[in-house]
């Protein structure tokens, strides 16, 4: 479970908070009470891409491919007026 932080306080003890995101831990960052950001270990990070990359590609190869017939090029960019 993520911390929250203010960002005065994230601001004043970044030091210490780059520490403990070293060690594992994570925090939201917000600013006037709402989540502007959040902060995380490195690797924690690139497993949740790798992950979401992983499901998405696993689910555009489940899906069948579908006719969408032949369309022209001033079709493609036929302006919505």
């Amino acid at each position: 479970m993520d911390e929250a932080v203010s960002a005065a306080d994230a601001n004043r003890k970044f030091s210490l908070l780059l520490r403990r995101v070293r060690e594992g831990h994570s925090y939201v960052v917000t600013s006037h009470g709402r989540p502007v950001a959040r902060i995380v270990p490195a690797n924690e990070h690139e497993i949740t891409l790798s992950g979401a990359r992983s499901a998405l590609l696993s689910r555009l190869e489940a899906q069948p491919p579908i006719s969408a017939g032949r369309w022209t090029r001033d079709e493609l960019y036929e302006d919505e007026r």
